[in-house]
């Protein structure tokens, strides 16, 4: 077996593996090693932010279902994570939301984070952002991170935006500002017409470091400890099994399906569960794949009288003239990132912040297991989801061989606070959709139908149409107590030299999009790794 050696090794190519791979090899003192499952990012569908609605299934995903949801008839709901460098920046709807002050604020004050207060990360959000449009106390315009209002947004989600006013929720410009209640046209991250992932932003300009290698195709067979201490990690490449040795730290930024998954593979978790799969227990950590939180996103679909979204370019020619409408002039429905509008609302009027987050999109059956309209029309689809999901679920070990996927459960809709929610969230985009704005283009909503009326009809509803909306966090939260993974310095509680710093660490989850939050924890976290904080 090869051995090569390291300062840091970081095992995970997604958005904050990619962050962390650029802020530590700043140093040209160390030698940073960035270890990737998937491979490189040059499908012409990534960059393209209309790609989006490619990416939801097929080569860049782990190709996960969910085990059968309980309270959700017992589906298995296609669960997409990226395979690809980049991670999920490099196949989301490059949304850009950061969540409400409130979040971190209940991290810290609630959840025993010490130091992850809104004000205590607010930095690095703003450090992270290259806004091309907004500046101020809440903005940065000099990050990697780039940050834009498109260009041109589609006829339909603009109808959406004044359909929200018609309802009565009050248009909003900026979702990551004062207020975060509202509806408009989201920032995304998009630059220059093109997709701005974590690839893009942090890892392309800084590959030329001689002190930073990164492995693609590479799958990490688990994290080598000895004497309490993280030494390095065992990966395959090519059917060679290689050890790279960690002379400082070993981080692992897999996401939180991945990193429970690793940190299972590496004795590291509930002692019961590693002695099921012959797994010699290295530490016992009893909250390792537990409290997986996620947002259960439920659609509705209408049909228009008309070609007027973005299913139009579903015809050859039409999608023959789209693409040279963007390779001329990088403009038109190839620089849409399809979900282009949104709002956040309430559910519950009595809250102090929205507890709903809702997703147009300019087009219908754009994202795999969504529904969609007849053949040959066009539609729109409105997605919303509860905020602040009660339920919690699991990630498991299937087997201890490293090439078998885990066990995903986010138990969707198993406590009745999310339903009720949730079933909310439906009538309102029904109620937005009625609106006069949306209306005069609209044949009929097809998901739900005139046949649900009741509230057991909506429930039944929420329960069959209900997907995730690709936001799992939680796997290995932060905190102090019994079942926290890391400390607030994201160092795995009784292993040296291993830190988690990725979404699997939110010990809640945020109300809204988990990208740009993922980012901020990884710049957090390159921070306490050279020791700024």
């Amino acid at each position: 077996m090869a051995s090569e050696g390291y300062d840091y090794i970081i095992v995970g190519g997604g958005s904050a593996g990619c962050v962390l791979a650029n802020r530590l090899s700043e140093n040209d003192a160390v030698r940073v090693l960035l270890i990737e499952a998937g491979g490189k990012d040059r499908h012409p569908f990534i960059h393209m932010p209309v790609g989006f609605a490619k990416m939801t299934s097929g080569p860049y995903t782990w190709g996960f279902n969910t085990a059968p949801q309980k309270h959700a008839n017992m589906r298995e709901i296609p669960y997409a994570q990226a395979r690809v460098i980049g991670g999920g920046s490099s196949i989301n709807a490059e949304v850009f939301t950061r969540g409400n002050p409130v979040d971190y604020d209940r991290w810290a004050n609630e959840e025993g984070c010490e130091g992850w207060s809104f004000d205590e990360v607010k930095d690095c959000f703003i450090r992270s952002e290259g806004n091309t449009m907004l500046s101020g106390e809440w903005h940065g315009t000099d990050g990697p991170l780039g940050v834009s209002n498109l260009a041109d947004p589609q006829p339909m989600t603009r109808a959406f935006v004044q359909s929200c006013q018609e309802y009565g929720i009050p248009h909003n410009p900026d979702f990551n500002g004062e207020a975060q209640a509202g509806a408009g046209v989201y920032q995304t991250t998009i630059r220059n017409a093109r997709r701005c992932s974590a690839a893009t932003a942090y890892l392309k300009p800084v590959m030329h470091r001689t002190n930073l290698t990164v492995r693609t195709g590479c799958l990490v067979h688990k994290v080598v400890v000895k004497n309490g201490r993280a030494t390095g990690v065992s990966y395959e490449h090519q059917n060679r099994l290689t050890t790279a040795i960690a002379d400082q730290e070993v981080i692992v930024t897999s996401g939180a399906i991945g990193t429970p998954k690793l940190m299972l593979l590496s004795g590291i978790g509930p002692a019961a569960q590693l002695s099921e799969h012959g797994i010699p227990v290295v530490r016992d950590l009893p909250g390792v794949g537990e409290n997986l939180n996620d947002h259960y996103g439920i659609d509705i679909v209408a049909e228009l009288t008309g070609h007027y979204s973005l299913d139009k370019y579903n015809k050859p020619h039409w999608a023959a003239w789209a693409g040279l409408q963007y390779y001329l002039f990088g403009s038109g429905p190839v620089a849409s990132n399809v979900v282009e509008g949104g709002a956040f609302w309430y559910a519950d009027k009595s809250l102090p912040v929205p507890d709903l987050q809702f997703h147009f999109l300019a087009g219908a059956g754009a994202e795999a297991g969504v529904p969609s309209v007849s053949k040959g029309s066009s539609g729109i689809t409105l997605n919303s989801y509860t905020l602040r999901p009660k339920s919690r679920g699991t990630v498991r070990l299937r087997s201890s061989n490293p090439a078998d996927l885990p066990v995903v459960d986010p138990n969707f809709l198993a406590e009745p606070e999310d339903l009720k929610t949730s079933v909310e969230g439906v009538r309102i985009s029904r109620e937005i959709f009625s609106q006069h704005s949306l209306q005069k283009y609209m044949r009929a909503i097809r998901f739900p139908d005139d046949s649900v009326k009741s509230q057991a009809e909506y429930e039944a509803y929420a329960r069959q149409y209900g997907r995730t909306s690709y936001h799992p966090t939680c796997t290995c939260k932060m905190g102090v107590d019994e079942m926290a993974v890391v400390d607030p310095k994201l160092r795995v509680h009784g292993i040296e030299a291993l830190r988690i710093c990725d979404s699997s660490i939110m010990p809640s989850l945020v109300g809204s999009n988990t990208n740009a939050p993922t980012i901020m924890i990884a710049e957090k976290a390159s921070d306490f790794i050279r020791g700024n904080r």
